[in-house]
């Protein structure tokens, strides 16, 4: 994971070399906020967690009411699911977070010149594992035979689907977008039959959603 990032930040650094260095209007952006993440899946009950992101994105030039976006950004998500503590079988909501990458190449359409545009386009994702408090690892996840450890090993590749808005001057702005995972979020768990089985002998299936807000910077 770690070599993956040092790969991205060097094709990133290089892109922002090249874009700065042409005096063509091309805008250097500083960006960080808040996301609230969703897993959508029938597999156990879960509900959305706040978590952050921050980084960079280089805006190209306008053609016509178009431009375009390269970025990457670095991020914590979290979910919660629902489960039961083995001794006590109490009720506990346990708290899964996974850190990683985003690298985006998206259009833009300038609704109002240097104001106002509608982003879209595919984002690359690269995670780690979900992460949990070890205290709550044998948990169990409510509606299954499955603990919470079992569930940590998700897709580490993902790609995500983006539309949103982003609003101010040439220097700031507020950008408000949503990210839904196109593939299996949880697919990786299809790979070993024992954790199907304890899954009510079914597949598990899951789509990330995404809802960010973040203020960018232009230098």
């Amino acid at each position: 994971m770690k070599k993956i990032f040092l790969v991205l930040t060097f094709i990133f650094s290089l892109t922002i070399t090249a874009q700065h260095s042409r005096r063509d209007g091309n805008r250097i952006g500083i960006m960080g906020g808040i996301t609230q993440t969703t897993l959508t899946t029938s597999n156990f009950a879960s509900k959305p967690a706040n978590g952050w992101v921050a980084g960079m994105a280089v805006r190209g030039n306008y053609y016509n009411d178009f431009s375009a976006i390269f970025g990457m950004q670095f991020f914590e998500n979290n979910i919660i699911v629902a489960t039961t503590k083995p001794l006590s079988l109490a009720s506990e909501d346990v708290n899964f977070k996974t850190m990683g990458v985003q690298v985006r190449l998206l259009a833009s359409y300038n609704l109002i010149k240097n104001h106002l545009s509608l982003d879209f386009g595919p984002v690359l994702q690269i995670n780690d594992k979900l992460k949990i408090n070890s205290k709550s690892e044998l948990n169990n996840v409510t509606g299954t035979l499955l603990t919470a450890k079992e569930i940590t090993d998700v897709t580490k590749l993902n790609g995500n689907a983006y539309v949103g808005i982003s609003a101010g001057t040439k220097r700031i702005r507020a950008v408000v977008n949503y990210q839904y995972g196109l593939n299996n979020f949880l697919n990786n768990l299809n790979n070993n039959e024992e954790l199907k089985l304890k899954n009510n002998n079914s597949n598990f299936k899951g789509h990330l959603g995404i809802i960010s807000g973040q203020v960018l910077f232009n230098l």
